[in-house]
């Protein structure tokens, strides 16, 4: 590894915390590598008045070393729109910053990276929702929130994986259009008496488990709990234990402690979970997020110190944007 600087020695020792929550996930070189840039983040907060959302799906040194606020899409949402920060770090994808944006205008909202974007996002346009609401007059749109604020727009009330059978039944209709995934629908449809017409929209992480993977994970290791995302398809969902977003696994995992589990998710969330319940046995099938992975300790720390990668919503979408994304927060 070569000689540790005198700066880096200081950065390790301050934190020593936050390394005691990623020992078991993160060998203590490595740590090395991250120190520098963590102790800067943690000063560049103060500094700056900034806080620091971070998705589930983030890397172990960012959701447990910097991290202020880390969960899933609904919670990052409640907690942008109450916070009291001057800044507010999007550790996410591009999708996120702009709904932190819409439910808190008046702070300013930095994406790390630009260009994290998102396979569902990118698989609906505002036209696309315009020529729905042509075809299906009068039918609700429900839109996930994994989606561009100009989409969210088009809608009339988003939902997460984990509220949407709620947020579809709140509604009180007999049918409903459900954006842009095709496998949420399908899985949530299954639940519910409503009907539901589908976007043929996909994760590109979630998509790629198949019912044969499950078969697999148990052949190789008897007695393994199977926790499965609502975004892979539903013959996934039918062979797995339990089916719930990254906030319910999380929850499912430290109420049942299962002695050993599989999260049919993206890879670094085992981690982050891992290091949370270390007598928990966690089989890792690594589909990686290429979005998520664009954020890293780098570029966040860019972001603070020059506080030019900034999200903007343009204003002729964002009341509309806001009042569907209002509308999912509301519904408890």
């Amino acid at each position: 590894m070569g000689i540790v600087q005198p700066k880096t020695i200081q950065s390790l020792r301050r934190s020593v915390a936050a390394y005691e929550r990623v020992k078991s996930v993160i060998p203590p070189m490595e740590w090395a590598v991250f120190a520098d840039d963590i102790d800067a983040i943690q000063q560049l907060k103060q500094e700056k008045n900034a806080i620091i959302l971070a998705h589930n799906y983030q890397t172990p040194e960012i959701f447990h070393g910097v991290a202020d606020i880390a969960g899933d899409s609904l919670a990052l949402a409640r907690e942008a729109a109450t916070a009291q920060a001057d800044v507010i770090v999007m550790a996410g994808v591009h999708f996120m910053a702009e709904t932190a944006k819409l439910l808190n205008p008046s702070r300013k909202v930095l994406m790390p990276d630009m260009q994290a974007g998102c396979s569902l996002a990118e698989s609906i346009t505002a036209e696309d929702v315009r020529l729905l609401r042509q075809k299906y007059p009068g039918v609700p749109i429900v839109t996930y929130v994994n989606t561009s604020a100009a989409v969210k727009a088009e809608s009339d009330i988003c939902c997460t994986s984990g509220n949407a059978k709620k947020i579809v039944e709140s509604l009180g209709v007999p049918e409903v259009i459900m954006l842009p995934d095709e496998y949420l629908a399908q899985n949530i449809a299954k639940q519910t008496h409503v009907k539901i017409i589908a976007w043929k929209g996909h994760c590109e992480v979630h998509e790629r488990f198949t019912a044969a993977d499950i078969e697999l994970y148990r052949k190789q290791n008897p007695g393994v709990v199977v926790l499965a995302h609502p975004e892979c398809p539903p013959e996934v969902v039918a062979v797995s234990d339990f089916a719930g977003s990254t906030a319910h696994m999380i929850d499912w995992v430290e109420s049942n402690k299962p002695k050993r589990v599989v999260l049919v998710t993206e890879c670094s969330m085992s981690d982050n979970v891992a290091a949370n319940n270390p007598d928990v046995e966690f089989i890792r099938p690594c589909q990686l997020c290429p979005h998520m992975k664009r954020i890293t300790l780098k570029n966040i720390r860019h972001a603070l110190e020059t506080l030019t990668t900034e999200v903007i919503v343009p204003d002729e979408i964002a009341a509309r944007a806001r009042l569907a994304v209002e509308r999912m927060i509301a519904v408890r």
